[in-house]
């Protein structure tokens, strides 16, 4: 997930289920961590009635910034599976 709109992400999932995938792994770090909680649910309630959501995860993860100093970043990953 990064900055573009929510719906591009939405037809990216669909795009890939329409090829044969059977299950995509959504994942989302810091302020971007609803863009994936509001993907998963427009794909449910609009496009696919029968998107299962088969594990969510959160964590923290350690990134190094520019200046060499470190900062833990919330993440998200969130798998579906479209039935």
């Amino acid at each position: 997930m990064g900055n573009k709109p929510i719906m591009n992400y939405v037809v990216a999932c669909l795009t890939l289920f329409n090829e044969g995938a059977e299950t995509l792994r959504i994942r989302a770090r810091g302020k971007h961590i609803n863009k994936a909680v509001d993907t998963v649910g427009l794909l449910r309630r609009v496009f696919l009635p029968n998107l299962r959501v088969v594990k969510a995860e959160t964590g923290t993860d350690l990134l190094t910034r520019t200046d060499g100093n470190q900062a833990k970043v919330s993440i998200i990953e969130i798998v579906i599976a479209a039935s």
